[in-house]
């Protein structure tokens, strides 16, 4: 299959405002379930303050990114995290084996295949390991409060250059996931109240 990636131009290796609501419960879950010195890959790592963060905690963190822009800025950043130009349609295992855990904040809404990002995320993962992917939310309630509220062509844009091309809720993420063979399949979500969540954050396990 033929794949096309886009530059997301990143100015800054700060964290960005997702990482304000995201970090905690994503620390809560990793520190609850993996061991320090433990290989996580933090797949689509942006500007790199994520991988750095779990780096602090303790973990031996590899973080990829197709961003040239990300890439350079996290890599001067951070440079006790290993970097990488790459994207989740690349043979990632290949060249950098398994993992405890594999990462994902806020990637797969921008993902055209999102079968292979899955496959992906699975084959880097050691049997058992556990994979944490987030995503914006979307379900009934907070669909029809964007609606009332005149936000439908703010959030559904197409106008975004590279934006989000695909709204996730937790029935097609649970979907996607279970189709390419996780295992364990938890949801939980953050930012506001869960009726009008700002993101999902999906739990799964590879098969042992």
């Amino acid at each position: 299959m033929k794949t096309h990636t886009s530059e997301y131009y990143y100015a800054s290796a700060e964290p960005t405002w997702s990482n304000q609501y995201l970090w905690p419960p994503l620390r809560d879950i990793l520190e609850s379930r993996l061991q320090a010195g433990n290989r996580i890959m933090d797949l689509g790592c942006g500007g790199g303050a994520t991988a750095a963060m779990l780096a602090e905690s303790g973990f031996s963190v590899t973080a990829v990114d197709p961003s040239v822009t990300g890439i350079r800025v996290a890599t001067e950043a951070y440079p006790g995290v290993r970097f990488a130009e790459r994207s989740a349609y690349d043979d990632l295992s290949d060249e950098f084996g398994e993992f405890d855990a594999v990462i994902s904040l806020e990637v797969v809404e921008h993902c055209c295949w999102p079968r292979l990002f899955a496959n992906t995320v699975l084959s880097l993962l050691r049997p058992g390991g556990l994979a944490v992917i987030s995503t914006p939310f979307h379900g009934y309630w907070k669909n029809l409060a964007l609606a009332l509220a005149g936000r439908f062509d703010v959030h559904w844009s197409p106008l975004w250059d590279g934006g989000h091309i695909k709204f996730w809720s937790e029935n097609t993420l649970r979907a996607l996931l279970d189709e390419v063979g996780f295992v364990d399949i938890e949801f939980q979500r953050v930012g506001r109240i869960p009726p009008l969540a700002r993101s999902m954050i999906a739990t799964a396990r590879k098969s042992k």
